[in-house]
């Protein structure tokens, strides 16, 4: 074969050349911030126990409805939410979920007015409206901004006085309303009824969520009788077991006896599956069902957004729930995009500051950390292009959230993460269990607060 080249080609020549390779590349690697924030707690005997001073039941502040025939009901079993109902019979819940009525209101539309009669108990089912009422001075003020699932005005409603506020739609939306003329029938016929509804105003049963009080005295001159207390312990403290991320990775013999230079094929392997499996863990400490951050914030520390987008406003709303040395913002990197325009918008551009070797942005010097890992839905839906902006304080010595870990466990290879070999099978595969245990705790109430419904699709025209 003849050719006009007076030289090797680049591509002959590579068949001599040795290779410069990387380890392998992980896309879903993210930088786990939320493992990296939380200080966490060794474990030794597989559960942590969290003791507290008594508190009193607290529901969820939420009454939820599902839909029947395409029209909204409320969950009769929700409305225990409502303190004088909680231990009431499924047939007195019945008839009372079954005298809601639907309504649809508009932005801009006025549900109540202030002083107006509390004729309606109101459960919203969907979207958002504002509590407002005449302050000191005359001016209007701004008490709660009210979503889904919340209701209004039950102390106005059972004792039928006048509204304490005015409520006003921000958005479209449903509500279901029941009227006290309901309430007054089931009183009549249930004397258990009567009683609860008497102690709740005469205000004989106390404020939910509050503890157990313990009997002080202070200011006092002169030789008084000095009260006697004790502080009271709750007497089902909650219990955090571990719960786990886990796989078996598979590696054949041929595999790692053949292809094993320059790098350990088992070590690589393994290397990528506990990634996988960290990624796993951040994503179970956030949303587990029962154990999650997203799924333990009490009712008094969740708060939705005035207009949608996250404002400096709303930020400013979770400090003041979580005011007690507060952390860490924890956001879905869209949030902190939305709520960056919206400084951006009002000419407060947040601080930057350099946290975990990463430039984060802060807000009142608590940085937000991204983590893809707080839902944020595209597509359609209720829930679609809305998300969720966590605030915590750490550590056990703050009675804050912590992380949870074993002390130590067989065959470990990072804190709380094992790798067992299994063993190999008749086809040459030697198998290995890998295994994460861990949990979060929040100690107290007050250590998480949440910002609901927030709007990540919203942008302003600057030109």
């Amino acid at each position: 074969m003849t050719t006009d080249r007076i030289s090797l080609s680049p591509e002959a020549a590579r068949q001599l050349a040795t290779t410069t390779k990387t380890t392998p590349q992980m896309r879903g690697i993210t930088p786990r911030y939320l493992l990296r924030a939380l200080p966490w707690v060794d474990v030794a005997s597989g559960v942590y126990r969290v003791n507290r001073r008594r508190t009193y039941v607290l529901g969820d502040d939420r009454i939820s409805s599902h839909s029947d025939g395409g029209s909204p009901r409320v969950v009769q079993g929700e409305l225990r939410e409502i303190p004088y109902l909680r231990e009431s019979d499924d047939a007195l819940l019945g008839q009372l979920a079954d005298a809601f009525t639907e309504m649809s209101f508009e932005a801009g539309q006025v549900l109540v007015q202030e002083g107006d009669l509390a004729e309606h108990l109101w459960v919203i089912v969907r979207g958002r409206a504002e509590k407002r009422a005449a302050g000191r001075y005359g001016d209007e003020a701004l008490i709660q901004v009210v979503g889904d699932g919340q209701y209004f005005d039950l102390a106005a409603w059972t004792r039928d006085e006048p509204m304490p506020y005015a409520v006003k739609a921000v958005t479209p939306g449903v509500a279901l309303r029941v009227e006290r003329s309901a309430l007054a029938r089931l009183m009549e016929r249930d004397e258990a009824l009567r009683g609860s509804v008497r102690s709740y105003t005469a205000g004989g049963m106390p404020a939910p969520g509050t503890e157990a009080p313990i009997d002080l005295s202070g200011g006092h001159v002169g030789e008084v009788d000095l009260p006697s207390t004790y502080v009271d312990y709750e007497d089902a403290p909650r219990e955090y077991h571990m719960t786990l991320a886990q796989t078996r990775m598979m590696v054949h013999s041929r595999v790692a006896d053949l292809y094993n230079g320059p790098m350990d094929q088992t070590r690589t392997q393994a290397n990528l599956t506990v990634q996988a499996l960290r990624e796993r863990q951040e994503n179970l400490m956030l949303n587990h069902p029962d154990s999650g951050l997203l799924h333990n914030v009490p009712a008094g520390q969740r708060v939705q957004p005035r207009t949608g987008a996250p404002t400096p406003d709303d930020l400013d709303e979770l400090l003041a729930r979580v005011w007690k040395q507060p952390a860490y913002f924890i956001a879905h990197p869209r949030a902190i995009a939305a709520f960056g325009r919206e400084c951006t918008r009002r000419g407060v551009p947040p601080v930057t500051d350099s946290r975990f070797g990463s430039p984060l942005l802060t807000w009142r010097g608590v940085p937000l950390l991204p983590s893809d890992k707080v839902p944020c839905p595209n597509g359609s839906g209720e829930a679609a292009g809305t998300t969720k902006i966590l605030l915590i304080r750490t550590g056990e010595a703050e009675q804050g959230v912590v992380g949870l870990r074993p002390a130590a466990v067989p065959d470990e290879i990072e804190p709380g993460l094992s790798m067992r070999n299994m063993g190999m099978d008749r086809k040459g595969i030697t198998s290995y269990l890998m295994t994460a245990y861990f949990n979060t705790a929040v100690l107290v109430d007050d250590a998480i607060a949440v910002l609901q419904n927030v709007e990540v699709a919203k942008y302003h025209d600057y030109a």
